[in-house]
């Protein structure tokens, strides 16, 4: 009895995987129900995709990643939920740096294994920025993973507490350049990364970092406008009653003027 529930314990843990430490790579035997769309980009969830603009449910080309923040635990970070979609023989994956050209990557990795019944696989990989073709193992804990692989479609979730783009940790910093890519994998080896898109620095706690400013410079332009034409408006309103009182003022003494001349 209690061999049995030994087991049923570990395959709960297997299948939910609550914390895990990714630089091992985890491969899944039951894909996870994992329902990713656009809905929320710009409003609860910042999104990256390619072809800009694209839903990754009812578009099988899309490229698609969103990030929204959760708690933040002071002063180690934030945690950060993902989500990813992509079509790939191998890998997709979506990267977090401070810089694209200089330094390391870290590479989030969901790809689905061929040699295993095309199983749902997770890894965490680090990219040398100058030798994008270096990929190495890295410690990092990852929590709620969720992964799911239909008909080329990799498609997955997961969470990453305690990020932190400074180095010093002296403040919370949720700024990164995000890279969404893919590559190959032989076995257990992942191959070269290459990168579909690359974004800016982006603060992932902002749902609309990435969202044009076109619309809300025009929104501040109308709303100085609009601040500055009021009290215009208001001053025009009452210098317009001063004269109507003036005149009226001005015709009274005439008409008494009138009467007592007559």
């Amino acid at each position: 009895m209690e061999r049995g529930l030994s087991l049923l314990i570990a395959a709960v843990m297997l299948f939910v995987a609550p914390e895990v430490q990714a630089a091992d790579s985890f491969t899944f035997a039951i894909n996870a129900t994992v329902n990713i769309t656009k809905t929320g980009c710009g409003m609860s969830k910042l999104c990256i995709q390619t072809p800009d603009n694209c839903d990754p449910a009812g578009n099988s080309s899309c490229f698609f990643g969103s990030v929204a923040a959760g708690s933040t635990t002071a002063p180690n970070g934030t945690e950060l939920m993902f989500q990813l979609s992509g079509n790939s023989t191998g890998y997709i994956a979506l990267g977090l740096t401070a810089n694209a050209t200089q330094g390391t990557t870290a590479l989030y990795i969901c790809a689905q294994n061929s040699s295993n019944n095309a199983s749902f696989v997770f890894a965490a990989r680090q990219r040398n920025n100058i030798n994008n073709n270096t990929l190495s193992t890295f410690n990092s804990t990852v929590t709620k993973i969720r992964g799911q692989v239909i008909n080329g479609k990799i498609q997955c979730e997961f969470s990453v507490p305690n990020l932190n783009a400074t180095n010093t940790r002296s403040a919370d910093s949720t700024t990164y350049v995000v890279i969404l890519g893919s590559g190959p994998l032989t076995g257990s080896n992942f191959g070269a990364f290459t990168a579909s898109k690359t974004t800016d620095p982006l603060n992932l706690a902002n749902p609309s970092a990435n969202v044009a400013n076109a619309t809300t410079t025009t929104t501040a332009t109308n709303a100085t406008n609009a601040t500055t034409a009021s009290p215009s408006t208001t001053k025009n309103s009452a210098s317009g009653a001063l004269h109507s009182h003036a005149l009226t003022l001005l015709l009274t003494v005439l008409m008494l003027f009138v009467l007592k001349t007559a």
